[in-house]
């Protein structure tokens, strides 16, 4: 058994991966950290995990994480860094759901974070976590950056485009949707009901932290340099993910090879649906899974393609796929305890 830790149970991708791993036939629960509800049973909190998960939460002080195979850092920014040399050097595998370890370059990181970075050792050898690009630097992983939610559509959008070579990679677009959820469980006044339901707006439009992150994968897949235009809305559901997503083509391709080439390339990923030609995927289609759905369109057969993706910003956004890396990294199959059907209605 995988003896799993979690620092920072109590927010909704810490609530999430519990969900999930309290189900996951090779993980025994040792350890979920919360200073604030040091003492309260998991399950007085999140109901929903009675008779799931028995354990209560402890303050870090008190939890021993170094027991632990691999710990989860659900927890914001600069947390994980704090802590991963003890960990590694107890020989503690890491997996950070915040933004610690995604950048490579420093600079960018403490630009769009504002903080400093405090172990640019370990950032150098931390995986990118996206398993449908980055599949065997995850396996060999002690360190993993799990991606942005943002960052999953936009870079498995995208990603046969620019490794076929026929998009001018200089002017992607990518329009993105996302549930409240994805804010992340705190009171803000932006963030109640009364704020946001019946209302939608962009926001982020002039610079987002996500957009350095799609870029620097973004460029890996292509030797054109990468120009990208990312606007982020907030819509009024809880959970869900939809990008639209717009290219230019540069080379003369028809319809079926667009929708071939995008087959090709996620014929073997168990967590991507390329959906037919025309197709319009809904957000409510993933609801609680770790499934992305896309779909390509070609309006009026011009030069742009369009290419809608959706995803629950919680599971393959965020905590499921955490969990798909851990497997990857303990030589598991990649889809255990991650088959859950979408919830509908």
């Amino acid at each position: 058994m995988i003896k799993v830790g979690i620092v920072g149970g109590t927010g909704y991708t810490g609530v999430e991966l519990l969900r999930i791993l309290s189900t996951h036939p090779h993980v025994q629960l040792t350890a979920i950290t919360s200073r604030k509800e040091d003492g309260l049973p998991v399950a007085d909190m999140y109901p929903s995990l009675r008779g799931k998960v028995g354990l209560a939460f402890s303050s870090p002080d008190k939890a021993d994480l170094t027991a632990c195979d691999v710990v989860f850092f659900a927890t914001p920014h600069g947390v994980a860094m704090a802590q991963a040399p003890a960990l590694l050097a107890a020989g503690t595998k890491v997996i950070d759901l915040a933004a610690d370890f995604r950048l490579q370059d420093v600079a960018q990181f403490e630009k769009w974070y504002g903080i400093p970075h405090t172990c640019t050792d370990i950032l150098q050898e931390a995986v990118y976590g996206l398993p449908e690009l980055n599949r065997a630097a995850i396996k060999a992983a002690r360190v993993i950056g799990n991606p942005g939610c943002y960052p999953t559509t936009m870079q498995l959008g995208f990603a046969p485009l620019l490794r076929a070579g026929i998009v001018d990679a200089g002017n992607l677009i990518a329009d993105c949707k996302s549930g409240v959820s994805g804010a992340g469980r705190k009171a803000e006044i932006g963030l109640l009901f009364s704020e946001t339901s019946d209302s939608f707006k962009a926001y982020g439009v002039s610079g987002h932290r996500h957009t350095p992150e799609t870029v620097a994968q973004l460029q890996m897949l292509t030797s054109q340099k990468i120009g990208l235009l990312f606007t982020p809305h907030l819509v009024p559901m809880i959970r869900g993910m939809h990008a639209t997503l717009y290219a230019r083509l540069t080379q003369d391709v028809t319809n079926e090879q667009l929708q071939a080439m995008f087959e090709a390339a996620y014929k073997d990923e168990p967590f991507v649906d390329v959906m037919p030609f025309a197709s319009h995927p809904e957000t409510r289609s993933t609801r609680g899974s770790n499934m992305l759905r896309l779909a390509l369109h070609r309006p009026d057969n011009g030069n742009t393609v369009v290419i809608l993706v959706v995803q629950d910003n919680l599971v393959k956004g965020a905590s499921g796929q955490a969990v798909q890396c851990m497997n990857l990294m303990f030589g598991l199959e990649e889809t255990t305890g991650l088959t859950h059907v979408p919830v509908m209605p």
